[in-house]
C-alpha cells in the first residue's frame, strides 16, 4: 500500500499508510552512504587494494576510520579481506559481486556531483 499525505481544512497535514520500516532508499544509503564507504567502494572498483594504499587514496581519512568502514563493508558482504602475508601482516581488500553492484550508482553520483560543481 502506498503512503499518502492529506491536508485537512485547517492546513494540517496527516500521513496515511506510512512505512513501518526503512524504505529502499534508506536501506541503500545505510549500506553505501556512511562516511567514506562510497569512496572506499569506488577506489576498489578496478582491483584489490592494500590497506595502507587505500588509506593514502582516501586522503583525509584516518587509519582507524578506514579500518572501521572496511569491517562494516565486510560484514555487509560488500568487500572481501584477503591476508597476503603473515609477517609482516599485509592484507588487500576487493569488492564482492554485491559490492560491484553499487558501482553504477556511485558513478552516477560522481557525474552528478562534477556536473553541478558541488562544493562542501
Amino acid at each position: 500500500m502506498k503512503s499518502s499525505i492529506e491536508t485537512d481544512s485547517k492546513g494540517r497535514k496527516k500521513v496515511f499508510n506510512a512505512c513501518d520500516e526503512p524504505c529502499a532508499i534508506e536501506k541503500g544509503m545505510r549500506l553505501i552512504g556512511g562516511k567514506w564507504k562510497g569512496s572506499i567502494i569506488y577506489h576498489l572498483k578496478d582491483e584489490p587494494v592494500r590497506f595502507n594504499d587505500l588509506v593514502r587514496l582516501l586522503g583525509g581519512a584516518t587509519k582507524k576510520m578506514v579500518d572501521q568502514r572496511l569491517k562494516e563493508l565486510e560484514l555487509e558482504g560488500m568487500v572481501i579481506r584477503k591476508v597476503i602475508s603473515d609477517r609482516p601482516v599485509a592484507v588487500t581488500y576487493e569488492l564482492t559481486e554485491f559490492g560491484r553492484s553499487a558501482l553504477g550508482i556511485l558513478e552516477l553520483l560522481r557525474v552528478w556531483s562534477e556536473s553541478n560543481d558541488i562544493k562542501l
